[in-house]
């Protein structure tokens, strides 16, 4: 139907300057879904994919969600160990990329499909994208996505969703965007497509917008769209934002009317620099591997209106529930669960659960499918609250916790604070293990200049004594993953590679290697 309606309009444009059109998006999905049929796919089969943010990776995507099997994407950047780990998860036998990597796979054992030879089959072009028979649709409990989990806590784990949770889960994003894109409205999408990307491709393509999708954030390609005034949205995580604001300081775009943002928390900073360079046009949303976006959603003037109090609370604020998402907040294993309806101030933090109809089915590990909880409730790991209006507030994750001393810390807490200091792109609070303390908070900052562990000791002078890093410590730039979030775990792996500790009631890191500095301020 797209294809009939949007014909020759662009779909999607990437990085590349390659344009595909909705006629060529329709023709080179079903190639791809045809082929997979006729190689003996059945309905709920994993199949991967393994493609930078291109054109490509678009239509491939369409392509195997037509075909009935269960997309399983891949991350460009995952090293073939990650690679295979994710095929014992997943059981895929067929991987879908580019003659770059697929020399790489077959190596390892397992059977690639060049998505180049799929529509170079045939006599001519117009031949190639031509095909207008749809395919069967297919039974909504049928397996039908396989996303996994970032992997900062731990090895990645698959996270199974049916093509009805994937369908309900993409209708739900699009009743909840801010405005419907009129045909040909631009919206540049900039992380990785196996994720967040795609469902804002998915959502605005169905209505007949045009994406532009780049494989990461570079500020040359980036400058030139926005000076044009063509773009009418951004989906940008805080990380990539950071990256914008600082390389863009002192500009204005004025046709951006919305910048979709989630993943990571926005700090105040963030939202300041951030409406300066576009105005107050900032949307939040909360979504997960295991439940994707949107589980709750803060609108332009919500996130406006909470930025603009006199004093922002601590933790990150993402709005209400969206429509058939339940949430539950578990202050211990004892406690009876707070629901959404809670308004209590002194709520205390706790543990989140939610439940809706486009969640995943549970989560696939070494050993093997494990359910969600009885009543279908899913454990997130994540802590927050419900504030006096009703809005999650997310304050941390469980698994973070620090035990220092006899107390436990969150450090979100700490680098809610720390987000205020001017010296440093970005603060992150970790620890390491200690014999004496249990484990010692440490404050590791990217790119950081001189005087901000100075800046930092002023800004936590008012929190408690054993809430404050012992340590400061400066690197180029902060480990993350393939989704841009900070690993805590390989700041701390960094940290033990880069110091010696020296334990006791006054604990100290000596370096050991002289390409990282550190300025200690005990």
């Amino acid at each position: 139907m797209l294809a009939e309606r949007f014909s020759d309009r662009p779909a999607v444009i990437d990085s590349l300057g390659q344009t595909l059109s909705f006629s060529q998006l329709n023709a080179a999905a079903h190639a791809v879904g045809m082929h997979l049929l006729s190689l003996g796919i059945s309905p709920g089969q994993a199949v991967a994919s393994l493609l930078p943010n291109s054109i490509e990776a678009v239509w491939t995507s369409y392509g195997i969600r037509l075909s009935g099997a269960a997309e399983t994407p891949l991350s460009w950047g995952y090293t073939l160990e990650e690679i295979l780990w994710c095929a014992q998860l997943a059981k895929f036998e067929y991987v879908l990329t580019t003659a770059q990597r697929e020399q790489e796979l077959q190596a390892a054992g397992l059977r690639t499909i060049n998505i180049d030879k799929i529509l170079h089959r045939g006599d001519s072009t117009k031949q190639k994208f031509s095909l207008k028979n749809p395919l069967s649709p297919i039974e909504a409990n049928v397996l039908g996505r396989i996303l996994f989990t970032s992997g900062t806590t731990g090895k990645p784990k698959g996270v199974p969703y049916t093509h009805g949770a994937r369908w309900s889960g993409e209708q739900l994003l699009k009743a909840s965007l801010p405005f419907s894109p009129s045909p040909g409205e631009k919206i540049l999408v900039m992380t990785p497509f196996v994720h967040g990307a795609s469902l804002l491709t998915y959502a605005w393509c169905d209505q007949g917008g045009t994406v532009i999708i780049h494989d990461g954030v570079e500020i040359d390609r980036v400058a030139p769209l926005l000076q044009t005034n063509q773009l009418s949205a951004i989906f940008a995580p805080p990380t990539v934002l950071a990256k914008m604001t600082a390389a863009l300081e002192g500009q204005t775009f004025h046709s951006i009317k919305c910048v979709f943002t989630g993943t990571q928390p926005l700090t105040a900073a963030i939202y300041q620099k951030t409406s300066k360079l576009f105005g107050p046009h900032i949307r939040i949303t909360y979504g997960k591997s295991e439940c994707v976006n949107p589980i709750t959603v803060l609108d332009r003037q919500e996130t406006k209106d909470y930025f603009e109090q006199q004093a922002i609370p601590t933790g990150a604020c993402v709005g209400w529930p969206a429509p058939g998402v339940e949430i539950k907040i578990a202050q211990d294993e004892s406690s009876n669960p707070a629901t959404h309806h809670t308004t209590d101030p002194e709520q205390t933090d706790g543990e989140i659960f939610l439940r809706s109809p486009h969640m995943s089915s549970g989560l696939i590990d070494q050993n093997g499918f494990r359910p969600h909880q009885p009543e279908g409730w899913h454990q997130t790991g994540d802590l927050g609250h419900f504030d006096q209006k009703g809005r999650l507030i997310l304050t941390g994750r469980v698994a973070d916790v620090i035990k220092t001393g006899g107390y436990r810390v969150n450090p979100d807490e700490i680098e809610a604070v720390l987000a205020h200091n001017p010296y440093a792109t970005q603060i992150c609070i970790t620890s390491i293990a200690s014999d004496y303390w249990g484990e010692i908070i440490i404050a590791v900052a990217e790119n950081a200049s001189e005087g901000w562990s100075e800046h930092a000791g002023v800004l936590l002078s008012n929190m408690s004594r054993h809430k404050q890093p012992r340590h400061y410590i400066s690197v180029d730039n902060l480990p993350r993953n393939p989704q841009g979030k900070i690993s805590r775990r390989q700041i701390s792996k960094l940290i033990l590679q880069t110091h010696q500790l020296v334990d006791g009631p006054y604990p100290e890191l000596i370096k050991i290697d002289p390409s990282i500095s550190r300025d200690d301020v005990l």
